[in-house]
């Protein structure tokens, strides 16, 4: 089978940990930050605010205003904070950006539906789809003082969204929490082996690391799965959903494009990270394999 490699990796095993944070200076923007504030505590991160103008005029002003922004919201955080002011285009910038500073995650606000140009359009999906570290998109929700407590990870054929996994089981440990395992039906006897095999993984994964965890079979296929994971995140009072981006191809390969764009701006605010599953900048050997 052949060896794939995760964000996961560039993620957990780098001597610092650095996250990006692109600000507008909106409400979603500081819910943001607390949750780049609450990962940056746990991982002893180093946070870069990234604000990115349209014009050279607008520079100066923007810079002082990102020194402020700075200055109120970390307070109380004792790692390292940076502040970048980029004159250019916030679909274009971010990646690059994110590779200039090392970045091992992005942490972005939207405003939901009223939003989702900002994730979804064209130009905004590529932002996800390009960059090549994971990205935990949140709304105006808050984030709880004790972190991510419970995270909701669906289950499908793809053996890619096992890399999410990895990164939802260090999220899980590092605060303590709660990995929440979901799957769609299947009708097909082939279908339902290969998700069971996946879930008995998944099981033995977290398992082995000592994380508590639980399991469940969603009573719908296709675009009826997309709502049970969202009506289970919201039951079990879920702090992050886990997905990743397929692009073309989705949950069970059928979904389409509104996957992402249906996960992402669940009625119940639940932040969701995001994963692209391609390799990341730095290349190392994971210890498992497919």
């Amino acid at each position: 089978m052949a060896q794939f490699r995760t964000s996961w990796t560039y993620f957990c095993h780098m001597s610092l940990h650095k996250i990006l944070v692109p600000v507008d200076f909106t409400p979603v923007s500081s819910t943001a930050v607390n949750h780049a504030i609450a990962v940056g505590k746990a991982f002893q991160s180093e946070i870069h605010l990234l604000h990115i103008v349209s014009e050279k005029s607008r520079f100066k002003e923007a810079k002082e205003r990102l020194a402020a922004f700075a200055e109120e919201h970390f307070k109380a955080f004792e790692g390292k904070v940076q502040t970048t002011v980029r004159i250019g285009h916030l679909f274009d910038d971010i990646d690059d950006v994110s590779v200039e500073v090392d970045a091992n995650l992005v942490m972005m606000g939207t405003h939901g539906l009223k939003g989702m140009q900002f994730i979804t359009g064209g130009r905004a999906l590529k932002i996800v789809r390009e960059c090549s570290v994971p990205f935990i998109i949140s709304q105006s929700r808050p984030i709880r003082e004790t972190g991510y407590d419970d995270i909701v990870v669906p289950l499908d054929l793809h053996q890619d969204t096992k890399q999410k996994l990895a990164i939802a089981s260090e999220m899980a440990k590092y605060f303590k929490g709660r990995v929440h395992l979901i799957s769609p039906a299947a009708s097909d006897e082939f279908l339902q082996n290969q998700l069971r095999r996946n879930v008995e993984f998944a099981s033995d994964y977290l398992e082995d690391r000592g994380i508590e965890y639980t399991t469940k079979i969603s009573e719908h296929q296709s675009g009826g799965f997309v709502k049970d994971v969202i009506r289970y995140a919201a039951s079990v009072e879920a702090d992050l959903i886990g997905i990743m981006n397929f692009h073309e191809k989705s949950l069970m390969g059928v979904l389409g494009q509104t996957y992402e764009q249906q996960i992402i701006t669940n009625e119940a605010e639940i932040p969701v990270l995001i994963l692209n599953p391609f390799e990341t900048r730095i290349i190392r050997q994971t210890p498992f394999s497919f």
